[in-house]
């Protein structure tokens, strides 16, 4: 059922000028590899902007000339996007733009509205802004996310943990996960009691048996919380198993009306140690 993915999305955006390779790139072509599906490569400079129109003359051609310089990298980072993929037989299509921040989010989100899948590099300063690239395409793409740590850059899939509270965002992750589950070796349901009431939602065990009829290989597992903390007793489980994959929905919470990241969502989010397949 991977075969169902045929188009991917790789969106950078932080990364252009960072002479270690985006690790969202090479897992984004492994997978379309292994899926035999088409991938856009979308590269997004932010564009300057000066604050007021009586900035000196001076500063406004230092920042044109960082603009020019931004736009050159998006280009170049795309070329070589396709040459790579290329080099491994995917069809690519590259896509460089240039654009101030609030463009830049709506571009990258359009793109994954019309994408099976989007594929992102895990950046932690993102998320300090209230409207981050990643948050963005969870929360408003109607799209999977694939967060994709520094380091992991093949699309390993043979064990893959699903975090389970029976909320309708991790119903959500798990059916958009599906194709990837199949083929996997092991899926470990895994429930974390501490962060939420698990006493009203649908157990681990009762949505085992679901994906046994499509195949996938389950076992599920029921931790304790450790130390008040789900997203570090998830990430120990996730070394213990030998975890390639992390599956789970994204939430948030909205007070005064401004979108704000559940506890655990932002801490996975910070410091998982492999990748994380989202969804909302």
């Amino acid at each position: 059922m991977i075969e169902n993915l045929r188009n991917i999305l790789v969106a950078l955006t932080e990364r252009l000028g960072d002479e270690t390779p985006s690790s969202a790139l090479a897992y984004g072509l492994s997978l379309a590899e292994g899926a035999q599906a088409r991938v856009t490569v979308q590269a997004v400079s932010l564009r300057l902007v000066l604050p007021h129109p009586w900035i000196s003359r001076f500063v406004a051609m230092v920042v044109a000339a960082e603009n020019r310089r931004l736009q050159s990298l998006a280009q170049e980072v795309v070329e070589r996007a396709r040459g790579d993929a290329s080099a491994a037989g995917i069809l690519c299509t590259p896509l460089a733009e240039h654009l101030t921040y609030d463009d830049l989010l709506a571009s990258v989100t359009g793109q994954a509205r019309i994408h099976d899948l989007a594929v992102v590099d895990a950046e932690p300063e993102v998320l300090a802004g209230s409207r981050g690239v990643i948050e963005t395409l969870l929360f408003e793409s109607g799209r999977p996310v694939i967060v994709v740590p520094r380091g992991c850059e093949a699309a390993a899939r043979r064990r893959i943990l699903v975090a389970w509270d029976g909320s309708a965002q991790a119903a959500r992750a798990l059916h958009d996960a599906l194709p990837l589950l199949v083929r996997a070796e092991h899926v470990e349901i895994v429930a974390v009691a501490g962060e939420k009431d698990l006493s009203r939602s649908v157990p681990g065990a009762e949505v085992a048996p679901g994906l046994a009829h499509h195949g996938v290989p389950v076992t599920v597992t029921n931790l304790p919380v450790g130390d008040g903390d789900v997203a570090g007793t998830l990430r120990r489980h996730v070394t213990a198993m030998g975890a390639d994959l992390i599956v789970m929905g994204g939430y948030v919470h909205s007070p005064l009306r401004e979108m704000v990241l559940g506890g655990t969502t932002r801490e996975m989010l910070r410091s998982s140690p492999v990748p994380l397949l989202m969804a909302h």
